[in-house]
């Protein structure tokens, strides 16, 4: 129910009593001043940031949400905007109702002539006919309201010259469909516009359309209906958004037979009642024949045009009323973009869980590859006999000394002999290390699959396409990084040993013997390893390093190898960044948090955005 004051402003208006005049500041309304410039940009804002509002994801009550921003988008720009710029603008009284009701020979009736086609072929009022005062035509020949119709210019038939029904009304142009026909007459009073829509329940889903957004950028409603039709749904459902907004209503109760009036009419009341509309005016046409031209007779409507009368007659009543709509306009505008706005948060948090998932998945990927390179894991396998192979047997490692000293006299022994080629072990590492990474990708494609199937929104992301396995090129990639790293090894190490000493120690050795020395050192500690296999790995992380320390010295050595890890690390998290893209690339069509956060700020300002010079609470 309309608070109060809107009620008693109704009755006053329905009575054609012009009502109490409100003032904001020392501003007053009658004649309808434009309002500060604030509220014209936050409602501009509103309409853009709800235009936006494209909500991909099929949430639960997307589809709702994407209506109610496109209906908001459209009444902003066909009502709300243009009435709040020109609050002393004729208003606009939309002829509505369901098929066959009668609305196009109620509009013929009210200016005493055809104007709009009426007959039995449905759906007839194809092109929405607007007839106005002559001298009001500027009002409506711009785009001030419903700037997406375009205007097409009819003309009246002369009631001095009456032509076969068949001929009667303005006639629709096939090419100007989805257009307002302006006809001036003379016999709409001015001040107010009379725009004859389309069939609410029209067979084409064009018209349909079109009878809302006409009855959304009305200033007041005639709703017509039958005597047996007036209890369908589809009325009623539209009659109570009326009633949600406070819009005036007049119904007109149409082809009444004789000696059912009082029941009828009785019936109609207790159910408008229902609604909230109980104050609306009901006039009740009772079933006549119609003369040649299809025609109503003058007495039969009255009642009705006597009504329209009294509002244009009055500024004052016409300001009132147009303030009200406006007012209940915009508070159904406030709990439209609410519903936007939170349905925009609801697919930023379903995007934000979904690149959660994904995240998740990689960065344990990363987690898990990082364990590799550091308990040992590597060192198994071809990896460990080719490092053995390469510096020594069984024997070198278990008569190894501990002192750096007695090592360096064994290294002569060493750089005498012929190790096999260090590119077998560089390979071996290249390979194993490629694996790890390769496989550890992998699976987190496949939990980031599974989790994002398990979600409807990520379902919609993916379709049909299979992202549980690494993506094209990403084997390539990893080996091109993983020999990029082994190359920053060599550059480390020729950087760190450029002094001559540092050199000749490592003439025999090599650079690439060096850079795998370094290697080992990254991967092997003991974690994870058991058995015989600590022995070996603790041998070959000994050897590594103490042939390091032979060179570089201990603090060198540390700072080397953990440069050497951190670069591997660096490298990895790249690579695993680039192929979790596959995923977050998709929540691409999501806007920014910023975005729904913008919005729900333009609801709050809305929900204290009162009609020009209204008084708010």
């Amino acid at each position: 129910m309309p608070p109060p004051r809107a009620r008693a402003l109704r009755f006053g208006v329905l009575a054609g009593r012009p009502p109490r005049l409100w003032h904001d500041g020392d501003v007053t309304t009658t004649n309808g001043p434009q309002e500060p410039a604030a509220a014209i940009d936050l409602l501009e804002r509103a309409r853009n940031a709800l235009a936006a509002a494209a909500l991909p994801l099929e949430l639960p009550g997307a589809p709702a949400a994407r209506e109610a921003a496109r209906t908001a988008v459209a009444q902003l720009e066909d009502y709300i905007i243009p009435r709040y710029r020109r609050l002393d603008a004729p208003l606009l009284a939309v002829v509505g109702g369901s098929t066959g009701a009668g609305k196009s020979t109620l509009v013929n009736a009210l200016v005493g002539h055809p104007v709009t086609r009426a007959g039995a072929i449905r759906p007839t009022t194809r092109q929405p006919i607007l007839l106005h005062h002559p001298a009001e035509g500027s009002w409506f020949a711009d785009t001030r309201i419903l700037p997406g119709l375009g205007r097409v210019t009819g003309h009246s038939v002369s009631p001095s010259r009456p032509v076969p029904a068949a001929q009667a009304g303005v006639e629709p142009d096939p090419e100007a469909m989805g257009s307002l026909v302006l006809v001036a007459d003379p016999a709409v009073p001015a001040g107010l516009a009379l725009l004859d829509a389309p069939d609410i329940d029209s067979v084409s889903d064009g018209n349909r359309r079109l009878a809302g957004q006409l009855l959304s950028a009305a200033d007041l409603w005639l709703f017509v209906t039958t005597a047996n039709r007036y209890a369908d749904a589809v009325p009623w459902k539209l009659l109570a958004e009326a009633a949600r907004r406070d819009i005036t209503v007049a119904i007109v109760l149409d082809r009444v037979p004789e000696g059912v009036e009082a029941e009828v009419a009785a019936d109609l009341r207790a159910m408008l009642a229902r609604e909230g509309l109980g104050g609306a005016p009901l006039f009740v046409v009772p079933e006549v024949p119609l003369d040649e031209l299809e025609m109503l007779p003058g007495a039969a409507v009255s009642a009705v045009k006597a009504w329209l009368g009294s509002v244009a007659a009055d500024a004052g009543t016409r300001s009132a009323l147009a303030r009200r709509t406006l007012a209940g306009a915009l508070r159904a505008l406030a709990g439209s973009a609410g519903a936007v706005a939170a349905a925009e948060r609801e697919q930023h948090d379903a995007g934000a869980r979904l690149e959660a998932n994904v995240s998740e998945a990689y960065a344990q990927a990363l987690e898990r590859i990082r364990s590799a390179t550091r308990d040992g894991t590597l060192l198994r396998g071809e990896v460990l006999a080719r490092w053995q192979a390469f510096v020594g047997t069984g024997e070198f490692f278990r008569s190894l000394e501990t002192t750096i000293g007695r090592f360096r006299d064994r290294l002569g022994a060493f750089f005498a002999g012929r190790p096999q080629p260090v590119a077998t072990v560089e390979e071996a590492i290249e390979s194993g290390l490629h694996a790890v990474v390769v496989d550890q990708a992998a699976k987190a494609a496949e939990e980031s699959e599974a989790r994002w199937r398990a979600d409807p929104a990520g379902r919609q992301l993916l379709g049909a396409d299979d992202l549980g396995g690494v993506g094209p090129g990403f084997s390539d990639r990893t080996a091109e990084q993983i020999r990029a790293w082994q190359g920053d090894l060599m550059e480390m190490i020729r950087t760190e040993g450029a002094d001559k000493r540092f050199t000749a120690r490592m003439v025999s050795f090599g650079v690439n013997g060096v850079a795998v020395a370094l290697m080992v050192v990254v991967f092997a500690s003991t974690a994870g390893l058991t058995g015989l296999e600590i022995g070996i790995a603790g041998g070959s992380a000994v050897v590594g390093q103490k042939l390091l320390e032979a060179i570089f010295g201990e603090d060198a050595v540390r700072r080397l190898a953990k440069r050497a890890a951190d670069g591997l690390d660096e490298r990895c998290r790249a690579l695993l960044e680039q192929e979790s893209r596959r995923f977050l690339d998709r929540l691409a069509v999501l806007r920014p948090a910023t975005e729904a956060d913008v919005l729900e700020d333009l609801v709050r300002r809305l929900g204290t955005l009162g009609a020009p010079g209204e008084a708010r609470a």
